[in-house]
């Protein structure tokens, strides 16, 4: 059955090329809850089999991913929170939810925008608290790239070096997420004890 399912999707990216990759990383990255790992793994998959470029395929997402997070950006950024809190609902975004999401940026700062995008349910959401911030458009978009980068280049690698064991893909799926999430740990304690730091100087 899960061998069907990865074959679908795997013909569903091939046809849908580049630009289908781009766009379903910019709805990945925005409002509509579509999972990066259904394009990204069977993108690097078909880097495997010849049929895409690997590289290509991978600053494609990126892109995406930075076109959608700028989305989120402009809207808060440009209507403000009453706007989230009144049509938030038609987007998938509870007010609870946006006020959890102030709560993590302002906790962590402007590296918010870069760890959080490795947090599945995180990272279509925390462009929002940057906006509503006011934060660097340069520093959003830097802090951005570099972690939908990461993610996006951990899913096509993944794809690409187990093409030829497809049953295996859900499993180190899941460990790909259990890695990623105890390295937005690391880099959050990192971030935190340096800030700490500099505040005792």
């Amino acid at each position: 059955m899960l061998n069907t399912v990865i074959d679908w999707i795997v013909q569903t990216v091939n046809a849908w090329g580049y630009f289908g990759i781009f766009v379903a990383m910019f709805l990945e990255s925005s409002f509509f809850p579509f999972p990066s790992e259904v394009i990204m793994i069977p993108a690097g998959y078909l880097a495997f089999q010849g049929e895409m470029n690997l590289e290509f395929a991978i600053t494609t997402g990126i892109l995406g991913s930075v076109t959608g997070a700028l989305f989120n950006y402009w809207l808060a950024y440009r209507y403000g929170r009453p706007f989230l809190l009144k049509y938030g609902r038609y987007l998938f975004l509870k007010p609870e939810n946006l006020a959890k999401l102030e709560r993590f940026f302002a906790q962590h700062g402007e590296i918010s925008t870069f760890n959080g995008r490795l947090i599945p349910g995180v990272r279509q959401y925390i462009s929002l608290p940057a906006g509503l911030s006011r934060m660097s458009l340069g520093r959003f978009v830097l802090y951005t790239a570099l972690g939908a980068g990461i993610w996006v280049t951990v899913l096509a690698l993944l794809g690409y070096f187990l093409g030829a064991h497809k049953e295996e893909l859900s499993r180190y799926l899941h460990n790909a997420t259990i890695v990623a999430l105890i390295a937005v740990a690391g880099l959050s304690l990192f971030y935190w004890l340096r800030h700490r730091a500099k505040e005792e100087l």
